[in-house]
């Protein structure tokens, strides 16, 4: 990367972490740039980057999402969350059109398949470690989960 990059780039990861972005994928050409932080990004804070950006000319496709704050309070509230055991994409149906394996009031036992993780084009059916109610969807069909990221939480029996 030349200086003016590195500028652009510092100048970027200041916007995110003020604006409290807590993810960030930009792709130029080949430039692939992905950010991850522990914070929580408002609405209009990202409406405010997706601006930022259309005023730049950049018509790359941007992923911007908030972090995965409500993990933490649902634990708390006696919620159990089932994480990820991987790095890779998740999915929530075995194939585009397929109704998904579990739905938000649906009771799971252990083992129930929830969904999958696609990781180095291998399909990985993540099993539920806790017998119990869906709760809550905390991922995102199609895109990027992190080791350990929360995927869903369950009220347990």
């Amino acid at each position: 990367m030349n200086p003016k990059d590195l500028k652009e780039l510092s100048e970027l990861i200041d916007f995110l972490k003020a604006n409290k972005i807590a993810e960030f994928d930009l792709e130029r050409g080949d430039l692939k740039i992905g950010l991850k932080f522990e914070s929580e990004a408002s609405a209009p804070e990202m409406a405010q980057l997706g601006r930022l950006l259309a005023a730049q000319g950049d018509s790359a496709p941007v992923h911007v999402a908030p972090a995965a704050a409500a993990a933490p309070a649902a634990e708390e509230s006696g919620l159990k969350p089932v994480k990820s055991p991987i790095v890779g994409t998740f999915y929530e149906a075995a194939s585009p059109g397929a109704p998904a394996f579990v739905k938000v009031g649906d009771q799971v036992e252990v083992g129930t398949v929830l969904c999958i993780v696609e990781a180095m084009k291998l399909m990985n059916e993540i099993e539920s470690d806790v017998a119990g109610e869906i709760v809550q969807l905390v991922a995102t069909n199609g895109q990027p989960v992190e080791f350990g990221q929360p995927l869903y939480m369950v009220k347990p029996k």
